[in-house]
């Protein structure tokens, strides 16, 4: 925290008066909100250099793109450290917590959810366009690589915990067609790739953009999926259709939209969100016993449950297997004193 500190006062020429540790999340960056006469901010301190340099090169285009992403105020010689725009407390998914729980949504949260489906978009192609995407962290693009990465991910680190029997040759016959599927995509566009409630702010009404360092080249259908099928907010089906009809409206501005084709695409993209996702409460919750994302399994699991209602036919086996993992599991794991009360 003294790098940041340091930073402050050789920024704004005054010490700062106080410095917060912000809750932590899954990531191991850590934030702080560093007051003093100069104003508040908010100081990052990141633990791998190529994750900082994607962070400060994508919010530099976001900005210039005249989206609202945090202004970069100062970045240390070794840029582990940097002071950025505090955005305040207005956490998307903090705001409308309370009426998830009861299940409807006020007029003003409906607004920030259409207008920030609005933004996505822009947010794709404004920032896709001539970007330098080697940049990127940790690879440039979905690719053969990325997508092989989180379908391991969850097959080692939510399926075999479970303890439900399968058959690996079968399941990795689906996992190469849903490979190849995935990475047949066109065009310059950027897969924030971890778009969801948590990392839109409202400021003045507005959504704000943060946490994209893990952003690269990729399909739009892929965020759509991320923001309306996380199992935090999990929206109704009317909800998410409404949703996606104001997201495709905004994005015949940027490209012609043929509804059936987007929809398989984006089919194909909610599994592949919802495996990375399922994979990452099962890591962060099974492995490291964090009690956030061992709550969210009951719900991603109802996630899991409606996509496959209507099974996939060319990967009939990852269809069969999150059935029984959907329907059948007791939240029971081969991990010692570990059960998942659904």
């Amino acid at each position: 925290m003294e790098k940041l500190l340091e930073l402050y006062h050789g920024h704004f020429g005054v010490k700062p008066s106080g410095a917060e540790l912000l809750p932590l999340s899954g990531s191991a960056r850590k934030y702080y909100r560093i007051t003093g006469e100069a104003g508040t901010v908010i100081g990052c301190k990141g633990t791998n250099l190529a994750e900082n340099r994607a962070f400060l090169a994508l919010d530099a285009k976001f900005c210039a793109a005249g989206l609202h992403a945090p202004k970069v105020y100062a970045v240390a010689d070794d840029q582990m450290s940097y002071l950025q725009e505090d955005l305040g407390d207005g956490q998307l998914f903090a705001l409308l917590k309370p009426s998830i729980e009861k299940g409807s949504f006020t007029e003003e949260e409906l607004g920030w959810l259409h207008r920030t489906m609005e933004l996505l978009p822009a947010v794709q192609f404004e920032v896709g366009k001539g970007f330098d995407w080697s940049v990127c962290f940790p690879d440039r693009e979905l690719n053969d690589r990325m997508v092989n990465f989180d379908l391991n991910y969850f097959k080692y680190d939510f399926l075999k915990f479970t303890g439900i029997d399968f058959n690996e040759i079968r399941l990795q016959d689906d996992f190469d067609r849903i490979r190849e599927d995935a990475v047949n995509y066109t065009g310059d566009t950027f897969l924030y790739r971890d778009f969801q409630a948590r990392n839109v702010m409202i400021k003045d009404g507005e959504p704000c953009f943060i946490d994209f360092q893990g952003g690269r080249r990729g399909p739009v259908q892929y965020d759509l999926a991320s923001f309306l099928w996380n199992a935090g907010t999990h929206f109704n089906a009317g909800l998410r259709r409404e949703l996606e009809l104001t997201y495709l409206k905004a994005l015949e501005k940027y490209r012609p939209v043929d509804e059936t084709q987007f929809y398989k695409e984006y089919r194909l993209m909610t599994l592949l969100r919802l495996l990375q996702e399922t994979a990452a409460y099962g890591f962060r919750g099974l492995v490291e016993r964090k009690q956030i994302f061992l709550d969210c399994i009951p719900t991603v699991l109802g996630c899991l449950r409606e996509l496959t209602e209507d099974p996939f036919p060319r990967y009939p086996y990852v269809t069969e297997v999150l059935r029984r993992v959907a329907n059948e599991w007791d939240g029971s794991t081969n991990m010692p004193g570990m059960k998942v009360e659904l």
